[in-house]
């Protein structure tokens, strides 16, 4: 799992690519999404725009992932998810639990609002 960060105002926006199926991957993800959550940012988005699959492990560790932002006042978002991830979002009712956007722009734009 590879994970850029990029600080767009008062938003980290992760780009990650790779597979979220277990460790290591699911635990780099937590592990960051930790370390922002100390450094006091709490708007995080997601791009899974080059995330391939995601297993019951990576489910995990993306809602365990937002109710630590929540917790702390923040929020996520899920920006670029490929219909692969989406059609498991949908079957798993997940897709009412995650906010998610189609591209970064409107991701990071949610938040002004």
């Amino acid at each position: 799992m590879n994970i850029k960060e990029k600080i767009i105002g008062d938003v980290v926006v992760l780009s990650l690519k790779g597979n979220l199926m277990g460790e290591p991957d699911t635990t780099d993800l937590r592990d960051k999404i930790y370390s922002l959550l100390q450094d006091d940012f709490v708007n995080i988005v997601l791009d899974l725009a080059k995330v391939k699959w995601v297993n019951s492990s990576g489910l995990g560790t993306l809602i365990s992932s937002m109710t630590s932002i929540k917790n702390k006042g923040g929020e996520m978002r899920l920006a670029n998810v490929t219909d692969k991830v989406e059609s498991l979002f949908v079957i798993t009712q997940l897709i009412k639990v995650f906010k998610t956007y189609e591209s970064i722009d409107r991701a990071v734009a949610s938040f002004r609002k």
